[in-house]
C-alpha cells in the first residue's frame, strides 16, 4: 500500500460513529459525509494515513470549510480524560458510596440509610432532555467549534443527568460524542478493511460472508508469498519449465479472494510514483495545534497524475508470481478489484495484475478445443493484409493477439505444476477438485472455503484414511475415477482437516466483561485444508533388510533344528556348563581332525606324481570327507543323550 494518499485512488474514512465511508479522491471536487459535514479533497491529498481531521466551522468572509489535523496528544487526552472522570459535575449524595468498579448499588443500612445507588428506578424518556431539535439545529448552523460546544450544552439541559452512576453516564456521553462530533480518520482501503465494509455495510452474501480473520487464514494455509520472476521449475509435461510462485484460483467472491492472495505476493497494487513536485507541504501532524487553513496546489498534482507510465508488458505474459482464475462465466466477476484500480475488461498495462492475473472458463480448462476463443483464426498472407484497410487490419491483428494469449494460458494451466489451490465458491467442491487436484505438484496446499460445514465434512470424508486403505487395498483404474465407491481418489490428498475461526469483540470492563451483543450473526464460514502427494505408481510393497531372515531360510530344516537343539540346551543347563562342554566338543573335533590329516599324508605323496593317482586321491578325499560327516552326527548324538540325561536327573552342580 501507498504511504500517502494520491489523486484518483479510494481510501476509507472511519466517522465518530464507528461506520466505514469508502470513496474516490477525486483532486478539485467537494467531499460530503452526511451530517457531519464537508470538505475540500485538495486538503487531504499528498497526506499520511491514519491521521485524525476535524472539520471546522466556516467563517463570516468563507465559503468552504476547513479542516484541524488533531495531534495524538489531544486523542490521548481525550481518551485518559473519558476513563477517568466525566465531562460535567454531577452532585452526589454523601450517603452515597461507589462501588469502586463504575456502578453504584443501592445498599440500605441498618438504620436506614441509603449507602450505594444504582440506575435501577431511573426511567430515561426523552422529556428529561429540556432541548428541542430545533435549536440543536439551530446550534449546528452557528457553529459549535466542530460540535463540543454542542454535546456539552446537551449535558448540561439533561434535567436528570445527577441521577446517572458513572458507568451510565459515560456511555450517554459517547452516545452524543458519536452523534455530533465532526471528525474523521482517513484509512488506506486494504483488504481487511474492504471485507470489514463489506461485511458490516454492504451485502456480505456477494462475498459468500468471508470475513477478514477467513481471509488471514486462507493466505496462510495456501503460503501465498511473492515469488522471483527468475525462477524456475520443471514439470512431466511437454511445456518446459515452469515458473514458481503460481496458484490456481476458484473465486466467487467478486475478487476479494484474488485480493487477498494479490496483496501477500505484493502485486496488488499498481507501484508508487516519485513525486517531484516542489508545492510545500502543509503542517504535519504535529504542526496542528491551532486552526490551520489547509490550501493545496494540485495543478502540478494533477499533471502528474494525467501522466501514464505505460509499458510494453502484454497480458497475462508473466511466467512467476501468478493467479489463474477459473470462472464459470464468459467474463470472471473481478468488480471489487475496482478499488485497487484494476479493470479486468481493460487493464492498464502499469497494474502489476495486467500481467500477473490470468483468466480462463472451465470450458477452456475441460474441452478447450469446443471453446471458439481457442480456435486459431485464419492465417493471412502479408500481401493480402497489405491491401486491406487499417480498420480491417487492426481486427485481424486483435483477433491473433487474443487467440495467442488464450493458448498460452490455456495450455499452461493445463501443463499443471502449481503451488496451491484456493476454492471459495458455491459449487460443489468435490467436482472442483476433482479437475483441479492433478493440476498440482507435490507438496501443494489445497484451501477450500465453504460458508457452511456439510460440503466440506463431506470432502474430507472422500479422503479420509479409511478410503485411501479400501482404495490400496484393490486399486481401480485411476482413469475410471470416479466410480460408485470412490468419487474422487483418496491417495492425492493427505491430512485433510476442517476447522474455523471467528474473531469477536468483547467488552471488558471489572465484572462487566462479556461478548458484545451487537455482534452480526450470519455464517460461521469453515476451511478444508490438505496438502497435495504423488502416489507411487502400482501396489506398495514393505522393503528393509532382513539378513537373518534370509539366512534362516537358505540354510533349511537341518539349520532349525540346530538352533532348536542349541535353545534347549541353554534353557536346561546355565551359562558355564554350556561354555565347557562347548570347548570340550571342540578339543575333541581338533584332534581327530589331525589324526585323519596324519593318515592322508602318506597317501596324499604317493599319489601326487600322477594323474591316476591325483583322481585315486581326490577319491580318499572324498570318502575322508564322508567320514568326517558321519563323525559330527555321532558327536551330535552323543551331545544329545548327554542333555536328555542330564535333563532326567534330580538336580545340577556346577563344575568346579
Amino acid at each position: 500500500m501507498h504511504s500517502l494518499i494520491r489523486p484518483n485512488t479510494y481510501i476509507a474514512l472511519r466517522l465518530p460513529s464507528e461506520t466505514l465511508k469508502v470513496l474516490r479522491i477525486v483532486p478539485n471536487t467537494t467531499v460530503s459525509i452526511g451530517k457531519y459535514g464537508s470538505f475540500q479533497a485538495n486538503h487531504i491529498l499528498g497526506r499520511p494515513y491514519h491521521l485524525t481531521f476535524e472539520i471546522l466551522d466556516k467563517g463570516e468572509d468563507q465559503t468552504k470549510t476547513d479542516l484541524r489535523i488533531v495531534p495524538a496528544s489531544e486523542l490521548n487526552a481525550e481518551g485518559v480524560d473519558e476513563s477517568t472522570s466525566t465531562p460535567v459535575e454531577v452532585s452526589t449524595p454523601d450517603k452515597v458510596i461507589d462501588g469502586g468498579d463504575g456502578v453504584q448499588y443501592d445498599l440500605v443500612g441498618a438504620s436506614g440509610e441509603v449507602l450505594m445507588r444504582t440506575n435501577r428506578e431511573t426511567v430515561d424518556v426523552p422529556g428529561r432532555q429540556t432541548m428541542s431539535m430545533d435549536e440543536i439545529e439551530a446550534l449546528k448552523k452557528e457553529g459549535t467549534g466542530a460540535g463540543k460546544d454542542l454535546i456539552a450544552r446537551i449535558l448540561l439541559s439533561h434535567s436528570a443527568l445527577d441521577q446517572k452512576t458513572t458507568f451510565s453516564l459515560a456511555k450517554y456521553t459517547l452516545r452524543k460524542t458519536r452523534k455530533y462530533l465532526r471528525r474523521f480518520t482517513v484509512l488506506p482501503l486494504d483488504v481487511p478493511t474492504l471485507a470489514h465494509w463489506m461485511m458490516s455495510e454492504k451485502e456480505p452474501m456477494k462475498v459468500l460472508e468471508l470475513r477478514e480473520e477467513m481471509l488471514a487464514l486462507i493466505g496462510s494455509w495456501a503460503n501465498a508469498r511473492c515469488s522471483s520472476e527468475s525462477q524456475t521449475c520443471e514439470t512431466d509435461s511437454d511445456m518446459g519449465d515452469t515458473g514458481v510462485g503460481r496458484w490456481l484460483l476458484v473465486d466467487e467472491t467478486g475478487g476479494l479472494v484474488v485480493a487477498a492472495l494479490a496483496e501477500r505476493m505484493g502485486i496488488l497494487c499498481p507501484p508508487e510514483e516519485n513525486d517531484d513536485s516542489d508545492t510545500d507541504p502543509l503542517p504535519r501532524n504535529g504542526d496542528s495545534g491551532s486552526d490551520v487553513e489547509i490550501v493545496v496546489d494540485t495543478s502540478k498534482q494533477s499533471e502528474t497524475t494525467s501522466s501514464h507510465h505505460h509499458h510494453n508488458t502484454s497480458a497475462m505474459s508473466a511466467k512467476s508470481n501468478t493467479l489463474t482464475l477459473v470462472h464459470a462465466n464468459a467474463q470472471p466477476n473481478l468488480s471489487l478489484l475496482s478499488y485497487f484500480l484494476f479493470d479486468a475488461s481493460n487493464s492498464s498495462p502499469a497494474h502489476p495484475l495486467h500481467a500477473h492475473l490470468k483468466t480462463l472458463s472451465w470450458l477452456q480448462l475441460l474441452s478447450p478445443y469446443e471453446d471458439v476463443g481457442y480456435t486459431e483464426p485464419e492465417v493471412v498472407d502479408r500481401q493480402i493484409l497489405k491491401t486491406w484497410k487499417s480498420g480491417k487490419r487492426g481486427t485481424y491483428h486483435r483477433k491473433r493477439r487474443r487467440w495467442e494469449r488464450i493458448k498460452a494460458v490455456v495450455d499452461e494451466t493445463r501443463a499443471g505444476g502449481f503451488d496451491g489451490l484456493v476454492v471459495a465458491s458455491a459449487m460443489n467442491p468435490a467436482t472442483i477438485l476433482q479437475h483441479t487436484v492433478p493440476l498440482l505438484r507435490g507438496g501443494a496446499q489445497v484451501v477450500v472455503y465453504s460458508p457452511t460445514i456439510e460440503p466440506l465434512a463431506e470432502l474430507a470424508d472422500y479422503y479420509s484414511t479409511a478410503r485411501r486403505t479400501a482404495f490400496l487395498s484393490n486399486p481401480p483404474d485411476p482413469s475410471e475415477v470416479p466410480i460408485e465407491d470412490f468419487s474422487l481418489n483418496p491417495t492425492l490428498l493427505l491430512a485433510p482437516t476442517v476447522q474455523t475461526a471467528r474473531l469477536r469483540n468483547w467488552q471488558v470492563l471489572p465484572g462487566r466483561t462479556h461478548p458484545l451483543m451487537t455482534g452480526r450473526g450470519g455464517a460461521e464460514g469453515y476451511l478444508f485444508t490438505a496438502t497435495r502427494v504423488l502416489p507411487a505408481e502400482g501396489r506398495v510393497e514393505a522393503r528393509g533388510k532382513f539378513q537373518k531372515r534370509k539366512l534362516e531360510k537358505e540354510a533349511g530344516p537341518n539349520n532349525t533344528a540346530q538352533n532348536d537343539t542349541q535353545k534347549n540346551l541353554q534353557e536346561s543347563f546355565p551359562a558355564p556348563a554350556i561354555g565347557m562342554l562347548k570347548r570340550k566338543l571342540e578339543e575333541e573335533v581338533e584332534a581327530n581332525n589331525k589324526v585323519q590329516d596324519n593318515s592322508l599324508k602318506p597317501v596324499h605323496d604317493a599319489f601326487s606324481e600322477s594323474a591316476s593317482g591325483r583322481s585315486k586321491k581326490k577319491k580318499l578325499e572324498e570318502e575322508v570327507e564322508a567320514g568326517n560327516t558321519v563323525q559330527h552326527y555321532s558327536q551330535k548324538q552323543s551331545q544329545d543323550t548327554f542333555i536328555g540325561s542330564s535333563e532326567r536327573s534330580n538336580g545340577y552342580k556346577e563344575p568346579t
